[in-house]
């Protein structure tokens, strides 16, 4: 039987997907754009069985979300981008101790508070490297309400496959904005779970891999007692100076991210196989790229989509490979040039980058990308950055 469609925020999306991975703890702290997540797992969580906390602050948040899910529990929690400056701390941990966890990011104009009820996407180069050190970094992008919903259920399952923190980024448009969508039956008991310990207690050692790099995590309190530290760490999770385990222990951690591949694909395209430019957009900005494309095609022009859904890992090869076959490439974001440097690297001269980029608290317009597309060259103030 065919579920109902429903008139569904992009926030409400989001909380639906989480509840229906099996997300049964919830910590954080009001902030905009992202409030409305807080307020849907407030009102939805106990009815599922779980536990929703509002706390002091974000570093507290993650910490709690952190908790939760070495007690087993699948946790996330969400923010917009001052709250996730203060919460990387807890995002190194979390990625060193090998602790699943999503965290939910709806980007907002900044830097500092900035321009709390207008989108951005500013967010994306400290989604990577916001917290110090070589750590794997798993960034999902939706870009609609219905994706929204289906990218927190990825996020879930790459966290728990992965022992990864996995971060959902999208901005106050995609937020805020209701579309009509069919939600999928969720899948029972939620995604499948994280990896757990085949050897008795005596025996189990928390940062042993399997095969394919990543270790089985048990529940605190289950019957296996294991030491989890922040610091460098060997197999037994103690802290340890030896530069071999180090060493290969830091590439490990790295090494796993690959694994996403299975859950997720790291590009969806639209009209490229035919396309002279193609257009490189993420989240909402895809939105105006696809009228854009329309426009430009009715005009002539052979135009096409590249859109990373996961912007980290970057898709260094989808990109190489589209710019291989076009004259240009023009990246489309509502920044000053962030992944534009990653398209840049990945395309390594096969074609001219164009940048078409805006951080004033608007989105981009389809007329500004089908301008810069025309133009094949910087396109005045939207094109600039620094």
């Amino acid at each position: 039987m065919t579920r109902p469609a429903q008139l569904l925020q992009g926030n409400a999306a989001c909380a639906a997907g989480a509840i229906a991975a099996g997300c049964r703890f919830y910590a954080g702290y009001p902030i905009t754009p992202s409030s409305e997540i807080a307020e849907e797992m407030a009102r939805r969580l106990p009815a599922a069985g779980g536990v929703f906390v509002q706390m002091e602050d974000e570093i507290a948040s993650l910490a709690a979300v952190i908790g939760a899910s070495l007690g087993g529990l699948r946790a996330m929690t969400a923010t917009s981008g001052p709250g996730f400056s203060l919460m990387q701390e807890h995002i190194g941990f979390a990625a060193m101790a090998e602790v699943p966890c999503v965290i939910v990011n709806v980007m907002r104009g900044g830097p500092s508070t900035g321009l709390p009820t207008s989108p951005a996407q500013g967010d994306v180069m400290q989604a990577r490297w916001g917290t110090h050190g070589d750590v794997p970094s798993l960034v999902l992008a939706p870009a609609s309400v219905a994706e929204v919903y289906d990218h927190t259920l990825k996020a879930f399952a790459l966290a728990e496959r992965l022992r990864t923190p996995v971060v959902v980024l999208y901005d106050e448009v995609l937020a805020h904005m209701r579309e009509e969508v069919v939600l999928p039956e969720p899948p029972p008991g939620g995604v499948p779970g994280r990896r757990r310990p085949a050897v008795p207690p005596p025996a189990y050692r928390p940062y042993a891999p399997d095969p394919d790099g990543v270790p089985p995590l048990a529940d605190f309190g289950s019957g296996y007692r294991f030491h989890v530290t922040g610091l460098a760490h060997d197999e037994g999770g103690f802290p340890t100076q030896d530069p071999a385990t180090i060493a290969a222990h830091q590439r490990r951690r790295l090494a796993k991210v690959a694994l996403f591949r299975e859950i997720i694909s790291p590009v969806d395209t639209w009209r490229l196989e035919d396309a002279e430019v193609a257009v490189v957009a993420y989240g909402i900005v895809a939105r105006a790229a696809q009228e854009a494309i329309e426009e430009a095609r009715a005009r002539g022009l052979r135009v096409g989509l590249l859109r990373p859904a996961v912007l980290w890992p970057f898709p260094d090869r989808e990109v190489a490979e589209a710019a291989r076959a076009v004259r240009a490439v023009v990246v489309a974001e509502m920044n000053l040039g962030q992944v534009v440097r990653e398209v840049e690297r990945a395309v390594a001269g096969a074609a001219p980058v164009i940048p078409c980029c805006r951080a004033d608290g608007h989105p981009i317009t389809p007329e500004e990308i089908l301008e810069a597309v025309a133009a094949r060259e910087p396109a005045g103030r939207t094109a600039s950055y620094g």
